[in-house]
Protein backbone atom coordinates (compact mmCIF):
# COMPACT_ATOMS: atom_id res chain seq x y z
CA UNK A 1 0.00 0.00 0.00
CA UNK A 2 1.21 3.76 -0.64
CA UNK A 3 1.85 5.55 2.43
CA UNK A 4 1.30 8.38 0.10
CA UNK A 5 -1.44 8.54 -2.52
CA UNK A 6 -2.45 12.23 -4.29
CA UNK A 7 -5.07 11.29 -6.91
CA UNK A 8 -6.57 14.30 -9.15
CA UNK A 9 -5.36 17.36 -6.61
CA UNK A 10 -6.47 20.78 -8.02
CA UNK A 11 -6.24 24.10 -6.16
CA UNK A 12 -6.78 27.51 -7.10
CA UNK A 13 -5.91 31.15 -5.66
CA UNK A 14 -9.42 32.96 -5.85
CA UNK A 15 -10.06 32.65 -9.79
CA UNK A 16 -6.28 31.73 -10.72
CA UNK A 17 -5.50 28.16 -11.06
CA UNK A 18 -2.31 26.80 -9.44
CA UNK A 19 -2.57 23.02 -9.24
CA UNK A 20 -4.10 21.02 -11.83
CA UNK A 21 -5.16 17.26 -11.62
CA UNK A 22 -1.42 16.27 -9.72
CA UNK A 23 -1.82 12.50 -9.19
CA UNK A 24 1.17 11.22 -7.04
CA UNK A 25 2.08 7.96 -5.23
CA UNK A 26 4.80 7.09 -2.40
CA UNK A 27 5.55 3.81 -1.53
CA UNK A 28 6.06 2.80 1.80
CA UNK A 29 10.28 3.44 2.58
CA UNK A 30 10.23 5.44 -0.57
CA UNK A 31 12.50 8.61 -1.16
CA UNK A 32 10.19 10.45 -3.66
CA UNK A 33 11.70 13.77 -5.02
CA UNK A 34 9.58 16.72 -6.24
CA UNK A 35 11.71 19.21 -9.13
CA UNK A 36 10.25 21.81 -11.14
CA UNK A 37 10.92 25.66 -11.53
CA UNK A 38 9.82 27.93 -9.18
CA UNK A 39 6.52 28.81 -9.78
CA UNK A 40 5.75 25.44 -11.03
CA UNK A 41 3.29 24.45 -7.71
CA UNK A 42 5.75 22.43 -5.71
CA UNK A 43 5.34 24.05 -2.42
CA UNK A 44 1.52 24.57 -3.12
CA UNK A 45 1.24 20.66 -3.89
CA UNK A 46 3.18 19.96 -0.88
CA UNK A 47 0.78 22.29 1.76
CA UNK A 48 -2.25 20.51 0.58
CA UNK A 49 -0.87 17.11 1.66
CA UNK A 50 0.10 18.74 4.85
CA UNK A 51 -2.67 20.25 5.18
CA UNK A 52 -1.78 23.57 5.41
CA UNK A 53 -4.20 23.92 2.45
CA UNK A 54 -7.52 23.01 1.37
CA UNK A 55 -7.58 21.18 -2.45
CA UNK A 56 -10.39 22.48 -4.55
CA UNK A 57 -10.65 18.76 -5.81
CA UNK A 58 -9.19 15.78 -5.54
CA UNK A 59 -8.22 13.50 -2.82
CA UNK A 60 -5.21 12.95 -0.48
CA UNK A 61 -4.69 9.71 1.30
CA UNK A 62 -2.34 8.93 4.18
CA UNK A 63 -1.91 5.06 4.87
CA UNK A 64 -4.90 4.88 3.14
CA UNK A 65 -7.33 7.22 5.22
CA UNK A 66 -8.43 10.29 2.94
CA UNK A 67 -6.94 13.31 4.95
CA UNK A 68 -10.28 15.07 4.89
CA UNK A 69 -11.96 12.53 7.12
CA UNK A 70 -8.87 12.72 9.68
CA UNK A 71 -8.16 14.81 12.83
CA UNK A 72 -4.91 17.43 12.45
CA UNK A 73 -4.03 15.18 15.46
CA UNK A 74 -4.31 12.27 13.47
CA UNK A 75 -2.66 13.81 10.51
CA UNK A 76 0.88 14.83 12.92
CA UNK A 77 1.21 11.77 13.84
CA UNK A 78 1.48 10.06 10.96
CA UNK A 79 3.56 13.24 9.23
CA UNK A 80 6.47 15.47 9.99
CA UNK A 81 6.86 18.07 8.10
CA UNK A 82 10.64 20.79 7.10
CA UNK A 83 9.17 23.42 5.78
CA UNK A 84 11.02 26.17 3.86
CA UNK A 85 9.96 29.57 6.03
CA UNK A 86 9.66 29.35 9.92
CA UNK A 87 8.54 32.01 11.92
CA UNK A 88 7.56 32.06 15.85
CA UNK A 89 5.57 35.18 17.09
CA UNK A 90 7.67 34.62 20.31
CA UNK A 91 11.61 34.29 20.94
CA UNK A 92 11.39 29.73 21.50
CA UNK A 93 14.77 28.21 22.60
CA UNK A 94 16.05 25.77 20.19
CA UNK A 95 14.77 23.35 23.06
CA UNK A 96 11.48 24.11 22.73
CA UNK A 97 11.09 24.13 19.19
CA UNK A 98 12.25 20.60 19.01
CA UNK A 99 9.79 19.51 22.16
CA UNK A 100 7.17 20.85 19.99
CA UNK A 101 7.84 17.56 17.79
CA UNK A 102 6.63 15.40 20.89
CA UNK A 103 3.09 17.37 20.92
CA UNK A 104 0.91 15.11 18.85
CA UNK A 105 1.57 12.14 21.27
CA UNK A 106 0.45 14.10 24.28
CA UNK A 107 -2.57 15.56 25.93
CA UNK A 108 -3.12 18.90 26.07
CA UNK A 109 -2.09 19.40 29.59
CA UNK A 110 0.44 16.95 29.68
CA UNK A 111 3.84 17.52 30.21
CA UNK A 112 7.22 17.27 28.64
CA UNK A 113 9.03 14.10 30.28
CA UNK A 114 12.41 12.22 31.09
CA UNK A 115 11.97 10.34 27.81
CA UNK A 116 10.99 13.63 25.64
CA UNK A 117 14.10 15.06 26.82
CA UNK A 118 16.18 12.49 25.84
CA UNK A 119 14.70 12.37 22.43
CA UNK A 120 15.38 16.08 21.86
CA UNK A 121 18.54 15.89 22.67
CA UNK A 122 19.38 12.46 20.46
CA UNK A 123 17.86 14.65 17.76
CA UNK A 124 20.02 17.72 17.91
CA UNK A 125 22.94 15.34 17.91
CA UNK A 126 21.56 13.84 14.74
CA UNK A 127 21.59 17.22 13.11
CA UNK A 128 24.79 18.12 14.97
CA UNK A 129 23.36 21.02 16.84
CA UNK A 130 23.82 19.26 20.32
CA UNK A 131 25.57 21.92 22.15
CA UNK A 132 22.55 24.36 21.40
CA UNK A 133 19.71 23.07 23.37
CA UNK A 134 19.58 26.66 24.85
CA UNK A 135 19.82 28.93 22.61
CA UNK A 136 17.14 31.57 21.05
CA UNK A 137 16.25 30.21 17.79
CA UNK A 138 15.62 33.66 16.36
CA UNK A 139 19.21 34.12 17.10
CA UNK A 140 20.47 31.09 14.76
CA UNK A 141 21.05 31.16 10.92
CA UNK A 142 18.80 30.42 8.09
CA UNK A 143 21.02 27.07 7.96
CA UNK A 144 21.26 26.40 11.87
CA UNK A 145 17.16 26.97 12.13
CA UNK A 146 16.82 24.32 9.27
CA UNK A 147 18.42 21.72 11.11
CA UNK A 148 16.44 22.26 14.44
CA UNK A 149 13.59 22.04 12.40
CA UNK A 150 14.59 18.76 11.10
CA UNK A 151 15.51 17.77 15.01
CA UNK A 152 11.96 18.82 15.88
CA UNK A 153 10.27 16.08 12.67
CA UNK A 154 12.61 13.49 14.03
CA UNK A 155 11.24 13.65 17.72
CA UNK A 156 7.71 14.00 16.14
CA UNK A 157 8.50 9.79 15.06
CA UNK A 158 5.99 9.93 11.76
CA UNK A 159 6.81 7.20 9.52
CA UNK A 160 6.38 10.22 6.70
CA UNK A 161 8.03 12.83 6.11
CA UNK A 162 7.16 15.57 3.92
CA UNK A 163 10.30 18.25 3.11
CA UNK A 164 10.11 21.48 0.95
CA UNK A 165 13.41 23.09 -0.33
CA UNK A 166 15.11 21.21 2.88
CA UNK A 167 18.76 22.71 1.88
CA UNK A 168 17.52 25.92 1.25
CA UNK A 169 20.08 28.52 3.37
CA UNK A 170 22.46 25.08 3.87
CA UNK A 171 25.92 24.91 2.80
CA UNK A 172 26.79 22.09 0.87
CA UNK A 173 28.55 20.03 3.67
CA UNK A 174 25.09 20.25 5.85
CA UNK A 175 23.30 19.52 2.45
CA UNK A 176 24.12 16.21 2.56
CA UNK A 177 24.69 15.84 6.16
CA UNK A 178 20.63 17.01 6.40
CA UNK A 179 19.87 14.20 3.34
CA UNK A 180 22.39 11.76 5.04
CA UNK A 181 19.91 12.14 8.17
CA UNK A 182 16.76 11.92 6.64
CA UNK A 183 17.70 9.03 4.45
CA UNK A 184 18.85 6.83 6.94
CA UNK A 185 15.66 7.13 8.97
CA UNK A 186 14.16 4.53 6.97
CA UNK A 187 10.78 6.51 6.22
CA UNK A 188 8.66 7.39 3.32
CA UNK A 189 10.00 11.03 2.10
CA UNK A 190 8.20 13.26 -0.19
CA UNK A 191 10.99 16.44 -0.76
CA UNK A 192 10.63 19.06 -2.98
CA UNK A 193 14.45 20.35 -4.49
CA UNK A 194 15.61 23.02 -6.68
CA UNK A 195 18.66 21.36 -7.46
CA UNK A 196 18.81 18.57 -9.73
CA UNK A 197 21.67 16.98 -8.61
CA UNK A 198 20.75 17.23 -5.31
CA UNK A 199 17.58 15.47 -6.28
CA UNK A 200 19.46 12.70 -8.27
CA UNK A 201 21.30 11.78 -5.46
CA UNK A 202 18.89 11.02 -3.22
CA UNK A 203 15.54 9.93 -4.97
CA UNK A 204 13.90 6.63 -6.22
CA UNK A 205 11.49 8.30 -7.91
CA UNK A 206 11.33 11.74 -9.57
CA UNK A 207 7.96 13.74 -10.27
CA UNK A 208 8.18 17.00 -12.20
CA UNK A 209 6.23 19.55 -12.20
CA UNK A 210 5.46 22.77 -14.67
CA UNK A 211 3.07 25.11 -14.58
CA UNK A 212 0.92 23.06 -12.07
CA UNK A 213 1.03 19.72 -13.81
CA UNK A 214 2.92 16.82 -13.41
CA UNK A 215 4.95 16.66 -16.64
CA UNK A 216 6.90 13.46 -15.98
CA UNK A 217 8.04 10.84 -13.26
CA UNK A 218 9.85 7.72 -13.17
CA UNK A 219 13.59 7.22 -11.86
CA UNK A 220 16.47 9.68 -11.95
CA UNK A 221 18.04 8.53 -15.31
CA UNK A 222 14.53 7.87 -16.86
CA UNK A 223 13.29 11.48 -15.67
CA UNK A 224 16.38 13.80 -16.06
CA UNK A 225 17.34 14.02 -19.66
CA UNK A 226 18.62 16.87 -21.64
CA UNK A 227 15.32 17.09 -23.42
CA UNK A 228 13.14 17.57 -20.29
CA UNK A 229 15.88 19.89 -18.64
CA UNK A 230 15.29 22.45 -21.74
CA UNK A 231 11.12 21.93 -22.35
CA UNK A 232 10.92 22.69 -18.41
CA UNK A 233 13.59 24.71 -17.52
CA UNK A 234 14.74 26.23 -20.59
CA UNK A 235 18.47 25.50 -20.39
CA UNK A 236 20.71 23.13 -22.11
CA UNK A 237 22.56 20.79 -20.13
CA UNK A 238 24.87 17.53 -20.87
CA UNK A 239 23.32 14.67 -18.73
CA UNK A 240 26.00 12.08 -17.59
CA UNK A 241 25.74 9.00 -15.84
CA UNK A 242 27.95 8.81 -13.24
CA UNK A 243 29.80 5.74 -11.47
CA UNK A 244 27.44 5.86 -8.37
CA UNK A 245 24.12 4.72 -10.28
CA UNK A 246 22.38 8.30 -10.38
CA UNK A 247 22.84 11.00 -13.69
CA UNK A 248 24.82 13.97 -13.07
CA UNK A 249 23.78 17.41 -14.82
CA UNK A 250 26.19 20.30 -16.19
CA UNK A 251 24.94 22.93 -17.60
CA UNK A 252 26.09 24.81 -20.67
CA UNK A 253 26.84 28.63 -20.78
Amino acid sequence: MNQIEAQSVSFSWGDTPILHEVSLSAEKGKFIGLIGPNGSGKSTFLKCIYRVLKQKSGCVYLDGKDTRKMKYKETACLLGVVAQHNRYDFDFSVKDIVLMGRAPHKTVMERDNAEDYRMMREALTEVGLNDMEKRSFDSLSGGEQQRVILARALVQQTPILILDEPTNHLDIKYQLQLLNTVKKQAKTVLAAFHDLNIAAMYSDEIYVMDKGHVCANGSPGEVLTEDLIYQVYGVHAHVFQGQEGYPYIQYIK
